[in-house]
């Protein structure tokens, strides 16, 4: 699996935004790593840097220097929707007959070819496959005619699918949230401003304070003059959908996700863990790095309930090799596990090893992942997940797999047991997620471990009642 974005947006008082924009895009740089952008506006023209790479390559001083105004949107990208190249790269940029419009998206559109054909029947000219281009392109043609509330609220009923956007028209800032909530974003406080992000972290770099989350089907309209905000509730809904892998995976440890700290969860996942599925062993080891809060979690459950239990840090990751992705074969893919993890020896030889992960999606890693620990020594490897099996690809924002290569697709807990070769092996249960994260099972997407989806998504299955807007060409009434 792979990150989805980040987005961020600011308003301050009496300094240009762009050095806090650049720091909160490094806070934010898990959740996109192949491109980076800003765009501000210092009350008279809109300034843009877009381009692919990480943060840190993407912006220099002169970069910084020429990105004028106190307000601006940025963006972290994992391509989930559109082609990898720069014309995907967000923040996205128009500017039509009622002014200048900046967009960034965390999230994925499912209707987004029917309202792009109506667009472009009516004569929009779109320059990349993304679905933020869509949704910058509704917005702009709502402005033409409303006021940016009331477009902002037309353009939330016509698309359909998974949203966090920040925006700015203008010099004025905002944020929007799905009328689910399936991705995170939240609202902060400065000394001399206010702050969107995706997470929490991105506010705790720049010294600032989380006030809350902002709502589902929210839009929160910053003051240009970085000294407040206004709040509009567009769109209720009876249920949410939060995505549970951002507490499991994806976001940052120290991020407050829906009222929750994300390592607390992943330490709570871990005791429910070992209460489902304990079993007695030497000792308990974390996949780095989003395992560790959850075998910390498991093995205090273990040390509590009387087992004589060692928790250690059995695997070092070499932290300067690329992302296994981008191997070209499968054995090269196989071999960068091997360049990227090593087991401590010690720590292993002679030992029943419970290996904690937080979650296998093809198989490969984890194959590797048991093999390394008996070249150690082990003598036995139990395999112990954090989340429940993965059967069904992410239509929301998460580049995880197709369901052909998910292992748990069509394999049974003990075949996958066998086909990474684990003395045993177990999940957690949907039902541990849901009560570690303190809500309904109804309020949470669980798609890609049920196959069954929170929106309206073609050829697939739903979870509860959806009603997806019906997109119909204007020229075809005609």
């Amino acid at each position: 699996m792979h990150e989805k974005c980040g987005v961020v947006g600011i308003s301050l008082q009496d300094r240009d935004a762009a050095r806090p924009l650049y720091y909160s895009l490094y806070a934010l740089q898990h959740r996109g790593q192949e491109a980076a952008g800003v765009v501000t506006h210092d009350g008279f023209q809109q300034h843009s840097h877009v381009e692919t790479g990480l943060v840190g390559d993407v912006f220099d001083e002169d970069d910084l220097g020429q990105l004028n105004g106190a307000n601006g949107i940025g963006h972290v990208r994992y391509p989930t929707s559109g082609a990898l190249d720069k014309s995907c790269a967000q923040p996205f940029s128009v500017s039509f007959k009622s002014g200048s419009l900046g967009l960034s998206h965390n999230g994925n559109l499912v209707n987004a070819d029917e309202v792009r054909d109506e667009l472009a029947e009516l004569g929009h000219a779109f320059t990349s496959d993304g679905d933020t281009e869509v949704i910058a392109h509704d917005l702009a043609r709502n402005l033409l005619e409303e006021d940016l509330v009331r477009a902002v609220r037309r353009t939330m009923g016509r698309i359909h699918g998974s949203y966090s956007l920040t925006i700015m028209h203008d010099d004025t800032v905002l944020g929007v949230r799905d009328p689910k909530g399936n991705r995170p974003l939240v609202i902060g406080e400065l000394e001399d401003g206010y702050v969107l992000a995706s997470e929490s972290a991105a506010i705790d770099t720049l010294d600032g304070e989380t006030i809350r989350d902002v709502e589902p089907g929210e839009l929160v309209v910053l003051h240009p003059d970085g000294t407040g905000y206004d709040t509009y509730q567009l769109v209720d809904s009876d249920s949410t959908a939060h995505c549970f892998f951002e507490h499991v995976y994806f976001a940052r440890p120290d991020s407050n996700i829906d009222g929750t700290l994300v390592y607390d969860a992943r330490r709570e996942l871990g005791r429910r863990l070992y209460e489902e599925a304990g079993i007695d062993t030497d000792v308990v080891m974390p996949v780095p790095d989003s395992g560790r809060a959850f075998a910390s979690g498991y093995a205090e459950a273990a040390q509590d309930a009387g087992a004589d239990v060692d928790f250690a840090e059995g695997l070092m990751k070499n932290r300067y090799v690329g992302r296994t992705f981008i191997m070209p074969t499968q054995d090269e893919r196989e071999r960068a596990v091997r360049l990227k993890l090593n087991p401590i020896k010690t720590t292993v030889e002679g030992k029943r090893v419970t290996l904690i992960d937080d979650s296998i999606v093809r198989g490969t890693t984890s194959t590797q992942l048991v093999e390394l620990m008996r070249d150690a020594g082990a003598e036995e490897v139990h395999v112990r997940i954090g989340a429940p099996p993965i059967v069904a690809p992410c239509y929301m924002g998460i580049d995880m797999a197709t369901r052909e290569e998910l292992i748990a697709a069509d394999k049974s807990v003990e075949e996958i047991r066998e086909e990474i070769k684990a003395d045993s092996l177990s999940y957690l249960s949907i039902d541990a997620i849901a009560a570690t994260l303190d809500q309904e099972r109804d309020d949470l997407c669980l798609g890609c471990v049920t196959g069954e989806y929170p929106y309206d998504i073609d050829g697939e299955a739903t979870d509860r009642e959806v009603e997806r807007p019906v997109i119909q060409s204007s020229l075809a009434d005609d």
